[in-house]
């Protein structure tokens, strides 16, 4: 029985690795950075009540769905540039793709922890201005 669940799980691993084009550095460090922006941010929310989600800074569940949704569909994204990479004979769609979002994840982070009064260096912070008042 242990065989079979572990050999059922390799193969549902493998799957997935095969759908999103294999596990490698890209793929790696998009999962690192939106599951460390999804903490920071709940941290910001939950301890010290700085979020900017939420009217009163604290943590709001529907927020947090929201932020889980909106990760469930950058991976989407993912697995249809490994789709591209695949019609076109081509491996750099999918990179681009994760690198792409992994910096919109490390903008995240930033943000989170200048909300939680991290000392940051006084050229992220007006890159981080800047960058905000384009949004």
């Amino acid at each position: 029985m242990k065989q079979t669940v572990c050999t059922l799980f390799g193969l549902l691993g493998a799957g997935i690795a095969w759908a999103f084009g294999g596990w490698d550095a890209a793929m790696a460090a998009l999962l690192v950075c939106m599951g460390v922006d999804y903490v920071s941010g709940s941290i910001v929310a939950l301890v010290f009540r700085k979020s900017t989600k939420s009217e009163t800074g604290a943590y709001n569940s529907a927020y947090g769905l929201k932020g889980l949704c909106k990760k469930g569909l950058m991976l989407l994204f993912v697995l249809v540039a490994v789709q591209i990479d695949r019609i076109l004979g081509v491996d750099y769609v999918r990179d681009a793709v994760c690198i792409g979002f992994c910096s919109n994840e490390v903008l995240s982070i930033v943000e989170n922890l200048g909300l939680a009064g991290v000392p940051m260096p006084q050229a992220v912070t007006k890159a981080l201005e800047q960058l905000q008042s384009k949004k």
